[in-house]
């Protein structure tokens, strides 16, 4: 008799068993297959101490260690991990990118892949972020996440940074917003969003046009969105480039001269960026190498140092010597983008067309 019931109570045992992982299996194939796409930084950073924030070295841990640090990503989506690289991202290329972006579209054309997010070192995510919104060619969500603190430090933001990039990537409010960048339980655009502090968890702001939205608890809410063209609806491709047009950015500033501008032509430069100061002003001497530049066929754009703004035409002389306006660009990503529209042209009206829709 005892025998039975504890055959009988196995049984049972069995079932629930059997259920309970039915249910496990089920629930997991509703979630969302989010792939993460790893490429360094100070989120995979390792110190010699818990104290340790700086003089750490970037990129140690790879994918498999982050995800497994932070299971709880598991509630929210299917998560699998890749390896692009493992730098800091100071020493960011255009090669990568140019392999970040071609892997990401072969992966977002599967059905099965539902986002991606990209662990990045901070110093450029944000020039990161806007190369792939040029050339993502998907409405799925992309998103970009790094930390302050490396991976070894006491409260470590890479954790939560990265839990919050996953909730993001698998909501479905997401889908369309262009590439996105979560940190700080905030949601910044590609195209707006910079690094405004050398060391604050809160370094990234979009300073006027604001954050798209906020991470509520854990829930992504959205409150507007760029209206600038964008990943699908983008004309730019990287599918048969192996290298990027040589675009240089030149700082503009009291007593400049126009050494650096000569420089840039004499190493190849296709297009040059000039971040002036104010709306764009350029120094008498830099303008007057600038001028020779046009005259040769090189493109040159009009940017600020300032960091808020819009460039907007000013003088007339900037008009007679045929340099663009970078709108409210960065000048780091006015560079992306002259260097991925002289891939398409070298018509200067058009070019300034893709900066007034980009």
């Amino acid at each position: 008799m005892k025998k039975s019931v504890g055959i009988i109570l196995m049984a049972l045992l069995v079932m629930v068993l059997g259920v309970q992982s039915g249910f496990a299996a089920e629930t997991a194939n509703k979630l969302p297959n989010i792939k993460i796409l790893a490429t360094g930084g100070t989120i995979a950073g390792s110190a010699a101490s818990a104290t340790a924030t700086t003089g750490y070295k970037a990129g140690a841990l790879g994918i498999d260690v982050l995800i497994n640090a932070v299971p709880e990503v598991k509630q929210y989506a299917n998560v699998s991990g890749e390896q692009i690289c493992s730098i800091d991202s100071k020493d960011m290329t255009n090669e990568i990118w140019l392999t970040l972006a071609k892997r990401i579209n072969v992966l977002l054309a599967d059905d099965s892949v539902d986002g991606i997010v990209i662990t990045h070192g901070t110093d450029t995510l944000e020039e990161t972020a806007y190369f792939l919104n040029l050339t993502v060619k998907s409405n799925k969500p992309v998103v970009l996440v790094g930390s302050m603190r490396p991976a070894t430090a006491i409260s470590a933001d890479g954790p939560m940074n990265l839990l919050n990039a996953v909730r993001v990537a698998a909501n479905k409010a997401a889908v369309g917003k262009g590439v996105l960048v979560a940190m700080n339980d905030e949601i910044n655009g590609a195209r707006d969003v910079t690094k405004t502090n050398t060391t604050s968890v809160s370094t990234f702001k979009a300073p006027e046009l604001g954050f798209l939205g906020y991470i509520n608890d854990g829930k992504p809410e959205f409150y507007r969105e760029s209206t600038r063209r964008h990943t699908a609806d983008s004309e730019f491709t990287t599918k048969n480039l192996s290298q990027l047009p040589y675009v240089k950015v030149i700082y503009g500033h009291a007593d400049d001269d126009g050494i650096f501008v000569d420089a840039a032509v004499a190493a190849g430069a296709k297009g040059i960026i000039y971040a002036g100061t104010g709306n764009g002003s350029i120094h008498k001497n830099a303008e007057a190498a600038l001028a020779k530049a046009t005259a040769k066929g090189i493109v040159v754009v009009r940017s600020s140092r300032v960091g808020n703004g819009t460039v907007i035409d000013a003088e007339q002389s900037y008009i007679d010597e045929h340099f663009l306006n970078g709108d409210s660009l960065s000048p780091q990503k006015a560079r992306i983008l002259l260097s991925l529209a002289l891939t398409k042209t070298s018509n200067l009206a058009e070019i300034q067309k893709m900066f007034n829709e980009y």
